[in-house]
């Protein structure tokens, strides 16, 4: 696939800087965050990250998929024109009403042929980054079409040594958007902070458990195991290095060994983050299936018919079946994108209440807690989910499930509608 780099940092239009003064007040229809994780989230396949070269300055670099922009032509046919504006805010914290700093720019790309598929990727440099940690609000909006799709991200701010400041780079360069590598892959890493320093790497086993029902009080995977093994590796002095990666699991970079600040690289044990295989689709599917099912499935020479056996007699009928497919494993590829920490987005507490239930009718975020809402709010009949964020060094994407008993029976009677083969959430 061919790349295309957007050279931005000339083009940023600061909008606004306006220091906050204002305590914040809930506005229910402003303070709802479920776009970030609907359907609306994939209409612009959005992906950003920022990285923090030293400690005055921070970079948003962001990737657009052409294919999910409209290129118009002048009715002749080509060139034809695509139109887009990224936009960041920065607030103290989601929900906040403080506007800390704005920037916007415009971009625009050129192609001879409408439906290209390529990648765009672009930067904007952040004006104030302050010493305190922030969110920001980033947004791609298309407008030749009037789509967009925004992420959020956490930058931190007084913690020296943390994984901002480290940027993995792909082809010719280019930023990479996930830290998620396969085994044997040969990275490149920025680091201009750490320029010339020895840097002390731990490699950690995979985490293999899978979330329990959101019912079931089980404590969530441990996380403080001692690695595997150690060992340091050299930053060039132009703040560069190279690393292979070795066996699944995870390798934990650190400058300083009196603290776990760093940067984590992750190693999957399965596809990621698309499902695409038959082999890729038994695992997910240890939340709906019955233990002598999932043996079935675990252990079955041929798991593409086992897989369809499931669906078919599941939904009945093979057309109900595909849908039903469709409808499961894009969940699955759905909570990769958005809940993805120290394990793969599908195995982690809001990957499993996302493919369960679906995306939730209101989401409300803070800087250490999400509450999800599954029909009104002011209904006590409403499943209501939360979520608390889990300090661990590894991800800043760790949050917990608060289980609860009380959610039994809609927890079987959501997985019942499942292995019907029907969908309740979208």
């Amino acid at each position: 696939m061919r790349k295309t780099i957007l050279h931005l940092l000339l083009s940023v239009i600061v909008i606004a800087g306006v220091p906050g003064c204002r305590s914040y007040v809930p506005v229910a229809a402003g303070d709802n965050f479920a776009y970030l994780y609907g359907k609306g989230a994939a209409a612009i396949r959005l992906e950003a990250r920022v990285y923090q070269p030293d400690a005055a300055h921070a970079v948003i670099y962001f990737k657009l998929r052409t294919a999910d922009l409209l290129y118009k032509g002048t009715g002749g046919g080509g060139p034809y024109h695509a139109r887009v504006v990224m936009s960041y805010e920065a607030y103290p914290a989601p929900g906040s009403r403080d506007l800390l700093d704005s920037a916007s720019t415009f971009v625009k790309d050129q192609s001879m042929v409408a439906n290209e598929d390529k990648e765009l990727i672009g930067n904007m440099q952040l004006k104030n980054v302050g010493d305190a940690s922030f969110v920001l609000r980033i947004t791609a909006r298309d407008l030749n079409r009037d789509a967009e799709s925004t992420v959020m991200l956490r930058v931190d701010r007084g913690t020296p040594g943390g994984g901002q400041e480290f940027l993995p780079l792909g082809v010719n360069d280019l930023p990479l958007f996930d830290d998620h590598v396969r085994p044997g892959t040969t990275l490149k890493v920025q680091s201009d902070s750490h320029a010339g320093a020895m840097l002390h790497v731990d490699h950690y086993p995979p985490v293999a458990k899978l979330p329990a029902p959101v019912f079931a009080e089980v404590a969530p995977p441990a996380l403080d195991a001692p690695p595997e093994s150690s060992f340091t590796i050299s930053v060039q002095p132009d703040g560069t290095f190279n690393f292979t990666v070795g066996t699944n699991g995870f390798y934990h970079f650190r400058a300083d060994t009196s603290s776990m600040a760093g940067y984590t690289v992750f190693v999957p044990t399965e596809a990621y983050p698309t499902v695409s295989t038959a082999q890729d689709m038994v695992a997910p599917l240890r939340y709906i299936t019955s233990s002598k099912e999932w043996d079935a499935l675990a252990t079955s020479p041929d798991p593409r018919k086992e897989v369809e056996r499931f669906w078919t007699d599941a939904a009945g009928s093979r057309d109900r079946a595909r849908e039903a497919i469709a409808g499961y494993y894009g969940r699955v590829e759905s909570a990769n994108r958005h809940f993805t920490s120290y394990a793969e987005g599908w195995k982690t507490d809001r990957g499993l209440v996302h493919i369960i239930f679906g995306t939730p009718t209101t989401i409300r975020k803070n800087a250490n807690s999400e509450t999800w809402v599954y029909g009104d709010e002011t209904n006590l009949m409403s499943l209501v989910f939360n979520f608390m964020r889990r300090d661990e060094p590894f991800s800043d994407n760790d949050l917990v499930l608060q289980r609860d008993p009380r959610l039994k029976s809609a927890w079987y009677r959501n997985v019942e509608s499942w292995r019907n083969g029907r969908i309740l959430q979208n």
